[in-house]
């Protein structure tokens, strides 16, 4: 099922206006008057609304927020500074155990992180008082009150500081994992990320011994895979698996593959002893974790199995609640405040199940979604700092993956510049790929020698038995200069060759390495080698490819279906969302995942000639990479190959191809909810969409989505829970060809597990 890339939707319901003290703008913005003296946000909110109004106070906190777009499509952003100041005052003189007594949404996550908490809290402190206390005291009496503190107060807290008071929190408490150094002062990890556009073990083994030459690896080898099945997923683990034995540093660190935690736990129970630490992106509610195909019961029952050395790896980021339909009225940070409560909560589980503390850890993927969160650098930095504050104030160890996507205005050297200014904060880790555009996800992150930097300026360390590990590999000298196979992964490919015991000459070895190394390169995937002027800047001609990549990524964001296209496709219906231009598009996703009205109207006409005789549509939109759909050798040996696929196995097909501008994944749920709501049995639709700008491939997705018509007919209830994605398409990358027989495989696996 879909799981780390956390796909946009419509939001939640309008919010309602009051009056006399408050008032939302036609940009869903909050004005708030001068509160009077003393007064703190309940007695304000029981004064402007005559009662106790969750949802009045709710639209307080958030206007106490720095300016974030997803506030104010939330319609809690603030009107303006004024109102942000009228707001950071009520804030300031309200007492936490009221923020406690007084929670502005309660579900049963809510309840759960509640429960596993110490009560004490900060007793009748004001938030105000709060603030100074984390600002003036040691870290042993912060530690000693934040494990009182509700996730409510912590998210409430950060809101009142600067950046500069939220790295100054940050850099008074540690939280190391177990028996390393991972988290704790004056260290900065790294999760080498290696992801395969086509999950291809070369590609991943390659991309590990390249991060290892630049001395970065220490916290976990991690990959998000393509596929999600069983036996992709086992494979990738056991590449992992296999670098950590054969270098013997299994006991140093972690492997993991981020499939759903349901396929990691079957991965577990037909090989036991293949997988180690367990991955789960995790949302705020309930409902937003229903998104990800969890719960409070499966995660904590999963927590309870976790009874070794390696635990529990969560993912989170401001915004993934509300704009996968889950905002329920409130703020960004407090949604992602919960989150941390909730991995708290499961971290204690582990804990009392094992008997004492494992390796759990939570990375936060600030700048995954886009622009309709938040659109600057400025607010990325903000982002970090408030998650790195809240995480550690939950006693949880919190990693940072500084991101940006390509349809944010946000280039190459603005992240080296949000680096730097988040780096003083002393996150535990942060993500590492060859460069900083991920092959497979097509984003922006930090690249291996990013890290070389970063340590040089800040004085940061690798985890002690890791750096040990990478001196006995000649990649760095005891005092952390470069060593002879420093930037060079060939010489790492020889160690690993010879101890799987080849004898061959070295000559030989590295000949064979520099094939496969070729190979990967073909595929469309960046190795990085040397260096330029300085030990941290990626080579010349590397520069240049990244460069390049990033420019095509540019273009393919901003390319639209043209009409001499859809022409060319055969029985083409071409029908538009409610978006009304690129660019609303792109800043606006709901609208892209509505029908314009008239389309709509074109489809229940369809409908109606259909009469139930079609159960799969084929939908083709543009996504956020038009260029990958009319790259030639594309979409047309992928559409013939399905549909011979598909009649094959006796489905039956629409002769229309529903062709979707400005179309995003959710767009084909109403797709499937005009044609095929109320009619009996499964009904499919196989939405293809342009995707991963910035990937070096022009890739296209296919979702498979094939509930009954009866669930069909309940709007919005079709979700990406119910939904499997084969990514990564392209002439370079995944055979439009095989793709289109994986698809049809899959669509048969779920029509055949909802039949069983």
């Amino acid at each position: 099922m879909l799981q780390r890339r956390m796909f946009l939707n419509g939001l939640a319901g309008g919010i309602a206006t009051t009056a006399l003290g408050l008032r939302l703008s036609a940009e869903e913005t909050v004005t708030i008057s001068a509160p009077q003296s003393g007064e703190d946000v309940f007695t304000w909110v029981q004064r402007t609304a005559g009662r106790f109004d969750r949802q009045l106070c709710a639209q307080v906190l958030g206007a106490a927020n720095e300016h974030k777009e997803g506030d104010e499509i939330l319609g809690v952003a603030a009107h303006d500074e004024q109102s942000r100041i009228h707001a950071r005052r009520l804030l300031e003189n309200t007492l936490c155990s009221d923020i406690d007594a007084r929670p502005v949404f309660q579900d049963q996550l809510f309840e759960y992180a509640n429960a596993s908490r110490r009560k004490q809290s900060a007793g009748e402190l004001t938030l105000r008082d709060l603030k100074k206390f984390l600002l003036q005291a040691d870290e042993q009496a912060i530690r000693a009150t934040m494990t009182g503190l509700s996730s409510d107060v912590i998210g409430c807290v950060v809101r009142l500081m600067s950046n500069q008071e939220l790295i100054a929190v940050s850099r008074r408490i540690f939280n190391p994992l177990p028996g390393s150094n991972i988290g704790a002062r004056g260290y900065l990890g790294a999760r080498i990320q290696p992801n395969s556009p086509t999950d291809n073990i070369d590609d991943i083994r390659w991309q590990v011994l390249n991060g290892w030459s630049y001395g970065v690896g220490d916290v976990l080898l991690g990959t998000n895979p393509v596929s999600s099945e069983t036996e992709s997923v086992a494979a990738v683990q056991q590449t992992l698996k296999d670098l950590l034995d054969t270098f013997e540093i299994s006991d140093l660190m972690p492997h993991c593959v981020l499939s759903h935690i349901d396929v990691q736990a079957e991965v577990e129970q037909q090989s036991p002893g293949l997988t180690e630490l367990w991955f789960q992106s995790i949302g705020g509610t309930d409902s937003a974790n229903e998104t990800f195909d969890i719960s409070v019961e499966k995660m904590h029952a999963y927590a309870e199995q976790r009874t070794g050395r390696y635990g529990l790896y969560f993912e989170t980021g401001q915004g993934a609640d509300f704009t996968n339909g889950h905002g329920h009225g409130f703020d960004m940070v407090l949604h992602e405040s919960r989150k941390y409560g909730f991995a708290r909560a499961l971290a204690e589980t582990v804990k009392s199940a094992r008997g004492r503390a494992a390796w759990v850890h939570l990375n936060d993927v600030a700048g995954f979604i886009g622009p309709e969160v938040f659109r600057t650098k400025e607010q990325l930095v903000r982002c970090c700092l408030e998650d790195i504050v809240m995480g550690k104030l939950h006693g949880l160890t919190i990693g940072l993956d500084v991101c940006s996507t390509l349809h944010m205005d946000i280039s190459l050297q603005d992240l080296d510049w949000c680096l730097d200014q988040i780096l003083p904060a002393n996150p535990a880790y942060l993500m590492a790929l060859p460069t900083k555009i991920d092959p497979m996800l097509g984003y922006l992150t930090t690249g291996y020698q990013d890290h070389v930097r970063l340590r040089e300026k800040f004085g940061y360390r690798v985890n002690d038995s890791v750096w040990q590990f990478l001196q006995r590999m000649n990649v760095v000298r005891a005092d952390g200069s470069p060593g002879a196979a420093f930037g060079n992964p060939l010489a790492l490919f020889v160690e690993y060759r010879r101890r799987k015991g080849d004898t061959r000459s070295v000559e030989d070895i590295e000949a064979e390495g520099r094939g496969e190394m070729q190979a990967v390169r073909d595929r469309g995937l960046f190795l990085a080698e040397g260096h330029g002027s300085q030990k941290w800047d990626p080579a010349p001609k590397l520069q240049q490819e990244i460069q390049r990549i990033y420019d095509d990524a540019k273009l393919s964001i901003w390319a639209e279906l043209n009409d001499q296209f859809i022409e060319s496709l055969p029985n083409a219906l071409s029908i538009r969302t409610k978006s009304e231009d690129r660019s609303d598009y792109i800043l606006h996703p709901a609208g892209g995942e509505e029908l314009a009205e008239e389309s709509a109207k074109m489809l229940q006409q369809l409908k109606t000639r259909h009469a139930g005789s079609v159960d799969v549509q084929i939908v083709v939109s543009d996504g956020l990479n038009a260029l990958a759909i009319m790259e030639p050798g594309h979409l047309e040996p992928f559409l013939r190959q399905v549909r011979l696929q598909l009649d094959n196995q006796g489905y039956r097909v629409a002769n229309e191809l529903t062709v979707l501008k400005s179309g995003r994944v959710r767009a084909g749920y109403r797709i499937g909810e005009t044609l095929f709501g109320g009619l009996p049995g499964r009904r499919a639709v196989l939405h293809v969409i342009g995707e991963r700008p910035g990937s070096g491939h022009r890739t296209f997705s296919i979702y498979i989505t094939a509930p009954a018509g009866r669930l069909w007919g309940q709007k919005g209830r079709v979700d990406h829970n119910i939904t499997k994605v084969v990514s990564g398409v392209a002439a370079t990358a995944l055979e439009p060809l095989l793709a289109a027989e994986t698809v049809v495989k899959l669509l048969s696996e779920i029509v055949n597990a909802e039949t069983d």
